[in-house]
């Protein structure tokens, strides 16, 4: 089938059923399916269960605990500098944000307005900044930590579609990122200031999940949902899990403008690893050069 076949293919079908009826499959408790499943997509993916605490796919509660397994506290080790990639996955895109749009493939961008959920005051405190786009593709481990120390100040759960995330769609469907549903988490850092994790919703995705509020839903059904955190008690250090994927999806990381020098080895397409060097505070010598 052709990219653009899929792409189309991507606009025919009944997202939100077959999402819904991926979750039921996903949350069903153990049984001979269950573990078949785990099988199959371990095998079919060729996933990697060499640092996962459980080994053993039989004990699996369900196949979404086997899809948001824990990694062993030793298997992921920090990098020594300032950012470190907050997942396995792969490198979608990154750099400086272009006035207020980020690039999504070749020729295409989006606004960061719009994936902030039309929140100008928000947005604008990125503008000329910097942003990443990591995909996370079937076989990745599906739970997101964070790039450096944060303090959690707003979450924002965003409605909207359901478009598969891989490259290809990425280079297809316009505003991709933008469109999807998607949980926005907002923090402060002391020593890098505001900086914001996108949780990128997508087909199959069933839903997103952070560690200091659960399940992510709206309050009201097609509705933006807001939960506010102005007492500072949300605390999060470098590498610290902060959420989780129930299947996958990509995350969007924004930083404001001379926070971030990218790693010399990041590039479009390439793996990445947890806990591995992401980048370094920018100097003022940085700066200059690189505007």
């Amino acid at each position: 089938m052709s990219d653009r076949s899929k792409v189309l293919l991507q606009y025919l079908l009944p997202k939100k059923g077959l999402t819904a009826l991926a979750g039921r499959v996903a949350r069903a408790k153990r049984g001979a399916m269950t573990a078949r499943l785990i099988r199959w997509f371990a095998r079919k993916y060729e996933v990697d269960m060499t640092g996962a605490v459980q080994t053993n796919f039989d004990h699996y509660e369900s196949f979404n605990d086997f899809f948001t397994r824990a990694l062993k506290p030793d298997a992921r080790p920090l990098a020594n500098t300032d950012f470190v990639n907050p997942v396995d996955g792969a490198i979608s895109q990154f750099g400086a944000i272009d006035d207020h749009r980020i690039l999504q493939a070749k020729g295409d961008y989006f606004s960061i307005t719009d994936l902030l959920a039309g929140d100008t005051s928000l947005s604008s405190q990125f503008q000329h900044g910097s942003f990443a786009n990591v995909y996370l593709s079937p076989k990745d481990y599906h739970r997101v930590h964070m790039p450096c120390a944060g303090i959690l100040t707003r979450m924002i759960h965003v409605p909207g579609r359901l478009f598969s995330v891989n490259p290809v769609t990425a280079r297809g469907v316009p505003n991709l990122f933008a469109r999807n549903e998607r949980v926005v988490c907002v923090f402060s850092s002391p020593c890098h200031g505001a900086f914001v994790m996108v949780l990128v919703g997508a087909t199959i995705v069933g839903s997103m999940a952070t560690v200091w509020h659960g399940l992510v839903k709206p309050k009201a059904a097609g509705r933006i949902t807001e939960w506010t955190y102005s007492d500072g008690g949300i605390s999060l250090e470098k590498g610290a899990e902060m959420g989780r994927f129930l299947l996958g999806s990509t995350v969007v990381t924004l930083f404001q403008r001379d926070t971030i020098a990218f790693h010399s080895q990041w590039a479009p397409g390439r793996p990445i690893r947890l806990g591995e060097p992401m980048g370094e505070r920018r100097t003022l010598a940085q700066t200059d050069v690189l505007g």
